[in-house]
């Protein structure tokens, strides 16, 4: 019991810090291009309940693991006013790619504590504890980053899209949004279901994501010495 406890919380706790980075960053970097919503709102807090969406980040991922389906969710958006930011077009694009930079980043800092931890040798259950938490800080940090790159939407990855074709085409896509979980779900869970080998995560997420775990891993091996 004790040790499902541990390993639940080495795999919470990166989850929540890697999705509330990833929050505020969009908040942060839309205030500094003009668009002070998030901070009116109070949403540029690294307070985790105020970015909890209770059906997004506990009810569907638990439901999907339950049923044994491809796992995913969502927090509570920070809220972005395209409108307000000096430029909107680019702005946007910008704000997006700020939530998986930040993944990123946090991922490499995961790697240069996790080489740390490794040259300190932390012996028994607390240095087994430091290094598989670690470990999982980094898979979750690059998952999220190149999953939310995805360009569906709600994805931070469409925002980017939206802003690279032309206005016209822009406007067009832009119209999807307002159907963004369907979407999702039908993309992630019901096509791989029918056509295994169209699986978009197995295909398009996993592979860099495992490109960039090695590189990662490189680091921390190289601090470990």
């Amino acid at each position: 019991m004790q040790q499902t406890v541990l390993e639940a919380a080495a795999l919470i706790v990166p989850l929540i810090v890697a999705i509330v980075f990833h929050e505020v960053a969009h908040g942060w970097v839309a205030r500094a291009l003009g668009d002070p919503t998030a901070h009116e709102q109070r949403r540029l807090s690294l307070n985790p309940l105020r970015h909890v969406d209770p059906m997004g980040t506990i009810v569907v991922p638990g439901f999907l693991a339950l049923t044994g389906l491809p796992t995913f969710g969502w927090a509570k958006p920070v809220p972005v006013n395209k409108q307000r930011l000096r430029n909107p077009r680019f702005g946007m694009m910008l704000v997006a790619a700020a939530g998986p930079l930040t993944n990123l980043a946090l991922a490499f800092v995961g790697a240069v504590l996790l080489g740390l931890a490794a040259r300190a040798a932390v012996p028994g259950p607390a240095g087994e504890f430091l290094g598989y938490a670690l470990q999982a800080f980094l898979f979750i940090n690059v998952s999220l980053a190149l999953f939310n790159l995805l360009p569906i939407p709600p994805l931070d990855g469409s925002h980017i899209l939206e802003g690279l074709l032309p206005r016209r085409a822009a406007r067009a896509f832009a119209r999807l949004r307002g159907l963004g979980i369907v979407l999702l779900l039908v993309l992630l869970v019901v096509v791989p279901r029918i056509w295994p080998s169209f699986g978009i995560v197995r295909r398009f997420v996993l592979p860099p994501v495992l490109w960039l775990m090695d590189h990662y891993f490189a680091l921390a091996q190289a601090i470990a010495g």
